[in-house]
């Protein structure tokens, strides 16, 4: 009979909060670990990197971090794995930078700018605005077409690499909160909290246009995950410490 997933609650949480001295075989039993993904690693390199480094090989993640962006990695080792799509129904908290005057592709900096517009008219207080109006609580969002949602069994990514045009359906999601960091033009820094299936990059790319310019996601780290905070993330160069630190105990 298969094993039912634990509530994330009752789940141990490595952290740079957590005591070296706990037994490696907590790894094993089923943990979450927090790293903090580094810019143009994959998330499968963060997986595969704590991987080879704990007893147990069975280490997922939940919730994908593109490349270009960094932060907050969520992991589970051993039965934790079974919680992994609870974790990924928590909502998601964002650092975006997003700059104005040009569009891309990919809608962020992973590919060259398509299009090109004024920017100089924007104004903090009309992006708030915008921001207000459009973005706030559930809205209709069109996926980037460099995803890797499955169409017809195919990744978008591959369909666009190849040049395909296909339909890409908008999706509802949930945005619970934005607040302004800062806004130096053409750049914006924004703080989002969002929902599962939120894609930053398509806020980035559809602000642009309902402000009647281009734009794009040139920058992005998330802090938080449901209760997990990327100030207790480990960075892979901490956690090799720490998972060093337990074979000597």
């Amino acid at each position: 009979m298969a094993k039912k997933a634990i509530p994330i609650s009752e789940l141990p949480v490595i952290s740079k909060q957590t005591d070296p001295s706990i037994s490696p075989d907590l790894f094993i039993t089923g943990a979450i670990i927090l790293i903090d993904k580094p810019l143009e690693w994959t998330s499968f390199d963060a997986v595969k990197y704590v991987r080879n480094r704990i007893p147990p090989k069975k280490v997922g993640h939940a919730g994908t971090l593109d490349p270009l962006a960094t932060g907050l990695l969520v992991l589970c080792s051993g039965r934790a794995t079974k919680s992994i799509s609870q974790i990924q129904e928590e909502k998601k908290t964002y650092v975006a930078t997003i700059e104005f005057g040009s569009s891309t592709p990919s809608f962020d900096a992973a590919t060259e700018a398509d299009h090109t517009a004024e920017w100089q008219h924007i104004q903090e207080d009309v992006v708030k605005k915008v921001l207000d109006e459009h973005f706030t609580d559930t809205i209709s969002q069109v996926p980037p077409i460099y995803s890797a949602i499955k169409v017809k069994g195919e990744r978008l990514y591959k369909l666009a690499r190849r040049g395909e045009d296909i339909e890409i359906k908008p999706r509802n999601v949930h945005i619970h909160e934005h607040e302004i960091i800062e806004f130096k033009p053409p750049h914006l820094t924004l703080k989002v909290t969002c929902g599962k299936g939120t894609y930053i990059r398509s806020l980035a790319h559809d602000l642009g246009l309902m402000l009647e310019s281009r734009a794009h996601l040139s920058g992005l780290r998330r802090t938080a995950t449901g209760p997990f905070d990327v100030r207790f993330a480990f960075t892979p160069e901490e956690f090799d410490l720490f998972s060093t630190s337990l074979e000597k105990i």
